[in-house]
């Protein structure tokens, strides 16, 4: 029996374990399918407070476990593959094995959707990323181009004119589906090309070890060209890690958990920490600032039952 369980280990959830393991909490965290979270997959974080000559993603992250074991935090290797949280103690399926929590904290985060290719997930920190915000600085004066056609594809090109030469916008299709104030916005900046009808098949160089380009295809002809590119964003959505949780604790439409306050969930006892709920900031930062807010409602539900 644990008093606090904590489901992920990227910056909210290794934060979560710093907090209740120095309230002498003893928790389990439980590292995840993509243990240190999507800093993982970043080489230099530079907007990460305390760190003025920057840092490397998994460095960052491994030092933030660190900090949590030194205080007695506990990990394991794995995932939930179910849970019951129709009762407490709240029982957990990692990787078959079950065990029983009093609190529970999802840190699951939110994985990128890719393209799919395989060059493209070889040069993931390389020159291809899916953070304008974490990434696009690295880019000044370069040629830019961003794969998507919703909110968030706009909304990372204009932050992207900000630092490339140009932006290439590419679509698959020749409608889109963000909101007309956005598309509008995006369609007035100078430094916005929009591509459309095409599709990203390849991405150059793997074996150079960084992007210089990508191969293009247009769907309705059906030609390909290559372009040259210096940093290939993919703007197409994020998934929530909440599969298990499905049908028990209140998710929206997309699959992120619906906030009832501060930390809290539609379940007494159970709280949420980082992109699992957050699809508006996604920053490090901002992840460990909700994981200190769910190890502190956690610490208070704990002590107000007399554990």
């Amino acid at each position: 029996m644990f008093n606090v369980v904590i489901l992920g280990s990227g910056c909210a959830g290794n934060t979560a374990a710093i907090y209740t393991a120095r309230a002498n909490l003893k928790p389990l965290v439980i590292s995840g399918h993509e243990p240190g979270g999507q800093l993982s997959l970043t080489t230099l974080v530079e907007n990460f407070p305390g760190f003025p000559e920057g840092i490397d993603g998994p460095v960052l992250v491994d030092r933030i476990k660190q900090q949590a074991q030194h205080f007695g935090a506990e990990y394991r290797d794995g995932s939930v593959l179910e849970a019951d949280l129709s009762r407490r103690p709240f029982r957990l399926s990692v990787e078959g094995e079950w065990i029983e929590t009093r609190t529970l904290i999802i840190a699951t985060g939110a994985s990128a959707r890719w393209l799919g290719l395989d060059s493209e997930q070889k040069l993931i920190g390389k020159g291809v990323s899916s953070c304008a915000t974490c990434d696009g600085f690295f880019f000044r004066d370069k040629h830019i181009m961003v794969a998507g056609g919703g909110d968030s594809a706009m909304e990372e090109a204009l932050f992207l004119t900000r630092f490339g030469r140009d932006v290439a916008l590419v679509h698959r299709r020749d409608q889109f589906r963000a909101s007309r104030i956005m598309l509008d916005r995006a369609r007035a900046n100078p430094k916005i090309e929009f591509v459309t009808s095409t599709v990203i098949e390849e991405v150059h160089d793997v074996t150079k070890g960084l992007v210089t380009g990508v191969r293009l295809r247009n769907v309705a002809s059906g030609e390909t060209r290559d372009r040259e590119v210096d940093g290939l964003f993919i703007a197409i959505g994020h998934i929530p890690n909440t599969r298990p949780f499905a049908g028990q604790i209140e998710l929206d439409a997309d699959g992120y958990i619906v906030s009832k306050g501060g930390a809290r969930t539609s379940v007494t006892g159970v709280f949420h920490a980082g992109d699992v709920q957050d699809r508006t900031y996604r920053q490090a930062v901002t992840a460990s600032g909700a994981g200190c807010m769910a190890a502190m409602e956690a610490e208070r539900f704990l002590e107000a039952e007399g554990h």
